[in-house]
């Protein structure tokens, strides 16, 4: 499936495309493509195009002042960024690969001190995250009533009856979403979030229409003035509509194609999603840049520390110290500071020093009593806002000592705990946001250079920290590999996406896109009391997220998940990823970990959960189930120790119903203990099985096997286990 969604075939999208181009007023079109699936074959629809028609003086008055200069978009008059993402916000641009560059107006998005977003960096972009919500307002709508398709029952988006369409405007192809409201917001502030369901093409032009909408009595919304004049070709004397006209005629028909009755529906607009090289390009070039420097060598590196005391069961030696990286950063690399090239918009060069990047790395006792050369290098990454201390947790132990592998961890600089004070100051003023992507690639290019350190020739095997009793190394040099959890699975995924060093990786508890992720995940409650103090409007919040995301995607998965298994960058090879999902995760949602299997193209294990346990109606859309192993696909493995399946809207499993019916009377020490109410985020990674799936895949010739005996994987809460 690979990074596509469950889509139509290109010759069937072409067919719809050319039955789209044939429609003209009052006539019947039937077209069809024999070749077509049953779900995507094309049928015959009436539509009828409207006639051109003078807007009414009053109309033209009232749309004269929505339009105001043209920075807005007319279509909805909520908010001035108001539908989002929309290539009303762009420019042309011959210099990018989009032929166009995001112009967002200045002026938006006060805080409480009265600064507004500076868009500066927002406006280099070629287009919008692939991973974006898609924002309207719609008062008093109804979702159940609309018969808008749920989360619960993603394929819904797919037939021709759903009154929501997202379309791949450069293919024809209709793409699997779901639409929700924003739990998050009070009644009459809830807007109308549509997601994909996977990471939208890059650099294609994507439209949004939404149909009929209606509210709880079954009456049809309105549509707004802005809106009506292109649906109903009211026609005016404003250059800036007039302009726009030709794209949404295109909209219109394309959407016609698929089965939309254009006189019906309440909205629609087009936005076109970033290039590759866009997304990219930077992080790639730091990559290409920093390796060509230190050609076949290992980085230069200092051993500060070696522990042999007080250390976790199964541990004999940790390894402390530093090594070197070139750097892409300002300054001294401190939190806040920025890529090179920020200020006249280039490509990322050499800063002329390197940054002093720390390492700690956990030996197992198995490695330093036994036969050299057999103890195979691990890449850790850490989690939220942490360090590479992490990688010294009894957990990592356990698995360390269990598989004889050599753990080390670097710290993810831009989101580790040096950064926290950075990341509140960005939440109280957003304009100082893009110093957190642009320091976290440097991060991404740091857990690179330390996987080189770890089997390169004059690297780590050279050290005596890292011989055996006997003097020999312990370093299985053959490959290096990548295991990382939360935070590590996300920012795992970027990492791996562009590694050269390894080709197998592991993405604990993972997930990909912010947007989706921080509302429902309770890691970002603490965090979101700072952005609501600074930014109180619910509206405001909403459009936060995909604003956000579309710097932050250079530095997690969702900017480079369609290049992480398949289709690989230049000089990249493919890799292979196995996903370790905990049901019902407090932190990482686990919708985001299925947009990102289908992103991938990677499978489900089966059984992926006991009969019943999983929320969706019709779960796993999208994804095939596999129960053949062993396998060479990537696959994501669902580990479930008994907590509540997650909420279907946008808020934490937490702040469900159904969580405060089982577990507000107990106390926090009984919650952390109680079947259903305990986080199952940490889970996975203690489940003795998910540990030999480990040390199955992470090997020269490791292929992902079914370590659970054809069953669901099960796994035990961590706080009931002494590691």
């Amino acid at each position: 499936m690979g990074r596509v969604l469950v889509r139509s075939t290109r010759r069937a999208a072409v067919a719809r495309t050319v039955c789209a181009a044939l429609l003209v007023a009052a006539v019947t079109v039937g077209c069809s493509d024999d070749d077509a699936p049953e779900d995507a074959a094309a049928t015959t629809t009436t539509v009828t195009a409207p006639r051109a028609t003078p807007i009414a003086a009053a109309d033209a008055a009232q749309l004269a002042t929505d339009v105001g200069d043209g920075s807005c978009d007319e279509i909805d008059t909520t908010r001035c960024l108001l539908p989002f993402p929309s290539n009303r916000f762009t420019e042309a641009a011959d210099s990018t690969d989009t032929k166009l560059r995001v112009h967002l107006p200045e002026g938006q998005l006060a805080n409480t001190s009265g600064s507004t977003l500076d868009v500066t960096e927002w406006n280099r972009n070629d287009g919008f995250s692939p991973g974006t919500p898609m924002l309207v307002s719609a008062p008093d709508v109804d979702l159940a009533a609309s018969e808008a398709p749920p989360i619960g029952d993603i394929g819904q988006s797919m037939e021709e009856s759903s009154p929501t369409i997202v379309i791949d405007l450069d293919t024809g192809e209709r793409l699997a979403h779901w639409v929700e409201l924003d739990s998050n917001a009070p009644a009459g502030q809830q807007l109308l979030i549509v997601r994909p369901a996977a990471a939208l093409p890059e650099g294609h032009r994507i439209g949004v229409v939404l149909g009929a909408l209606v509210d709880s009595s079954g009456t049809p919304l309105e549509a707004s003035l802005g809106f009506r004049v292109y649906r109903d070709h009211l026609t005016t004397e404003l250059d800036i509509v007039e302009e726009r006209r030709p794209d949404m005629e295109e909209l219109f028909e394309a959407a016609a194609g698929l089965g939309a009755d254009r006189s019906t529906l309440y909205a629609a607009w087009d936005f076109t999603v970033a290039s590759e090289r866009n997304l990219s390009e930077r992080l790639l070039t730091m990559r290409d840049d920093a390796f060509e420097r230190l050609g076949t060598a290992a980085p230069r590196f200092t051993v500060n520390e070696v522990v042999t005391d007080d250390l976790p069961d199964g541990i004999g030696r940790r390894v402390i110290g530093t090594f070197d990286v070139p750097s892409y950063l300002t300054g001294a690399a401190e939190p806040g500071s920025r890529l090179t090239g920020a200020e006249d918009d280039s490509v990322p060069s050499y800063a002329g020093y390197d940054y002093a990047a720390n390492f700690t790395c956990q030996i197992p006792t198995v490695a330093l009593d036994g036969a050299g050369g057999t103890t195979r290098p691990v890449v850790y990454g850490h989690g939220l806002l942490g360090s590479a201390g992490e990688a010294e947790n009894s957990q990592v132990a356990k698995i360390a000592s269990t598989n004889d592998m050599m753990y080390c961890a670097t710290d993810w600089i831009g989101m580790s705990e040096g950064d926290v004070g950075n990341a509140v100051a960005i939440l109280n003023d957003l304009s100082k946001f893009p110093s957190l992507p642009d320091r976290s690639q440097q991060g991404i290019l740091n857990s690179l250079f330390l996987a080189r350190l770890m089997k390169a020739d004059g690297g780590f095997s050279s050290h005596e920290a890292f011989l055996n009793t006997g003097g020999t190394s312990i370093i299985d040099r053959a490959e290096v590999y990548y295991d990382g959890n939360s935070q590590g699975g996300i920012m795992g995924g970027a990492a791996t996406a562009v590694s050269t060093e390894w080709t197998k990786a592991v993405l604990g508890v993972p997930g990909m896109d912010y947007a989706l992720l921080l509302s429902r995940s309770v890691d970002f409650n603490t965090y979101f009391q700072v952005l609501r103090g600074a930014y109180p409007d619910h509206i405001d919040q909403a459009i936060i997220y995909p604003l956000l995301s579309m710097l932050w995607d250079r530095g997690e998965a969702n900017g480079y998940a369609q290049h992480m298994t398949a289709d690989p960058y230049d000089g990249t090879p493919n890799h292979q990823v196995l996903l370790h999902v905990g049901f019902g995760d407090h932190q990482v949602a686990t919708v985001a970990a299925e947009m990102e299997a289908r992103t991938i193209g990677a499978v489900v294990r089966g059984p992926a959960l006991a009969d019943g346990r999983h929320p969706d109606a019709k779960p796993f859309y999208g994804l095939q189930v596999q129960t053949e192993f062993p396998t060479d696909k990537s696959v994501l493995v669902y580990w479930d120790s008994g907590t509540l399946p997650p909420p279907p809207g946008n808020i934490t499993p937490a702040a469900s119903p159904e969580f405060a019916a089982a577990c507000s009377t107990l106390s926090e020490d009984d919650r952390e203990r109680d079947t259903e109410c305990a986080d199952s985020h940490e889970d996975p990674r203690r489940a003795p099985e998910s540990i030999l799936q480990k040390d199955l895949f992470l090997r020269p010739d490791g292929r992902i096997e079914d370590t659970c005996n054809a069953q669901p994987c099960t796994a035990v809460h961590r706080k009931l286990l002494d590691y």
